[in-house]
């Protein structure tokens, strides 16, 4: 039972009346209206519909982008015998930024009534429904009776993607690649495309010499970016990529940048696959046909959280190679260029790894470094300025360290990580080495 604001109204009103009729009847005239009003209001509350005589489903939107809005309404079926007039609250958690936060309906016996509700997530994952609570009330709005009810509903946040931008322009270097539209440059995969005659200025050592045999001319050998190639997304979850740079984890930034590769990597129709890990996998995305496997990549991405673990590099390597034993993929691992994290661990197992595939590394590097790095006003900031220098030379032996092994390094800071990885795609295609 709850008492409404409307009764409170009534019990102040009555008591300027009680106190006039005091001299009359004294603290008899008093309990007297004070009981009428109870009366009243216990009498409104049982009159009202029972809130646990109602039906509740969600519908709508089962997932959003961060950044964008979804819908989401609730149904409320009236299975009472009586008329419904009740205060409807939805419950969110606060990251899902659900508005309005409460609604009135009035659904007559055996009705049902839609509401709706806007959620704005603030944060990736997924967001529950923790209950309804249904407020009934009388009447005469003095009393209420009150009841909360489990409606399932889940609605996933998903990454931004906010290097989407860039999408547009680096599908036109694929496009140049494969011939689809003229380019100024002649871009050489390793897949055999068509004959055509000698232009002055083609590679010699594209020269069919059998077919300018049998020709008038010279003919010349094109090519054309390999397809169905295989690519493993490999996104480090451990404690290196809890890390903030900006207002941002780093883990978010390797989202973006590998939701960009993957996007333009179905384009050209190769396959994607992803494997999430630290101490163990936490998700796993295998493509099932040429150009698949992004949305299901998008919605694997969705609930992962860095843990504060440190990276188990041998089972990752191990991960790897077992997940297409026979076949070479190009494996790319966004991580952070941590001394401790990749020397000890990553760096001996380089070997086995490159052996059977091709390896890049992308990293995200922090902008602020290299501000503090350019600070000479005070003593603090001259310290700071030989931190920022440490590390920078730090992140350039182990780029450097990492090449000598065969691997491919980007490090990059945030806005420039996504669209330096795919023009590192690009260009991988375009030399053939994938």
């Amino acid at each position: 039972m709850a008492i409404t604001g409307r009764a409170v109204l009534l019990a102040v009103l009555s008591a300027p009346l009680a106190w006039l009729l005091a001299p009359l009847g004294g603290w008899g005239v008093f309990l007297g209206l004070t009981g009428v009003v109870v009366a009243l209001i216990l009498l409104d509350t049982a009159l009202a519909a029972s809130p646990r005589r109602v039906g509740l489903t969600h519908d709508g939107d089962s997932s959003v982008r961060l950044g964008e809005s979804a819908s989401v309404r609730l149904v409320v079926v009236n299975e009472s015998g009586r008329r419904l007039r009740a205060v409807v609250r939805d419950a969110w958690p606060p990251s899902a930024h659900a508005t309005p936060r409460t609604h009135t309906v009035d659904v007559p016996a055996g009705r049902r009534r839609a509401v709706g509700m806007t959620l704005t997530p603030s944060r990736r994952g997924d967001q529950h429904a923790s209950g309804v609570t249904i407020r009934s009330l009388g009447p005469l709005g003095l009393g209420a009776r009150q009841a909360t009810h489990a409606a399932q509903w889940t609605v996933r946040g998903l990454p931004p993607f906010k290097s989407r931008r860039h999408l547009p322009g680096k599908l036109a270097r694929l496009r140049e690649l494969d011939g689809q539209q003229r380019a100024l440059v002649r871009g050489q995969g390793s897949e055999f495309d068509s004959l055509r005659e000698y232009i002055p200025g083609d590679d010699v050592r594209s020269i069919d010499w059998r077919a300018t045999a049998r020709s008038t001319s010279m003919v010349v050998r094109t090519w054309r970016p390999e397809r169905d190639r295989r690519i493993l997304l490999v996104l480090d979850t451990s404690r290196t990529s809890a890390g903030r740079v900006g207002d941002t984890p780093r883990l978010d930034h390797s989202m973006d940048a590998a939701l960009l590769l993957a996007t333009l990597a179905a384009k050209a129709g190769d396959r994607v696959d992803m494997l999430a890990y630290d101490r163990q996998p936490r998700a796993r995305v295998e493509a099932h046909g040429r150009g698949s496997g992004v949305e299901a990549l998008v919605r694997a991405m969705a609930p992962l959280e860095p843990e504060l673990l440190e990276l188990n590099a041998p089972g990752l390597v191990t991960s790897v190679l077992t997940s297409q034993p026979k076949q070479r993929h190009l494996v790319v691992l966004l991580t952070d260029l941590n001394a401790a994290a990749l020397e000890d661990g990553l760096l001996p197992r380089l070997p086995a790894l490159t052996a059977r595939h091709l390896l890049l590394v992308a990293a995200v590097s922090d902008p602020r470094v290299d501000e503090m790095a350019q600070g000479r006003g005070d003593a603090r900031s001259v310290y700071e300025a030989a931190a920022a220098e440490h590390t920078r030379a730090e992140r350039r032996r182990l780029t450097t360290e990492l090449q000598r092994h065969g691997v491919e390094v980007i490090d990059a800071p945030p806005d420039k990580i996504a669209p330096a990885l795919a023009d590192a795609y690009i260009e991988l295609k375009a030399a053939g080495r994938l």
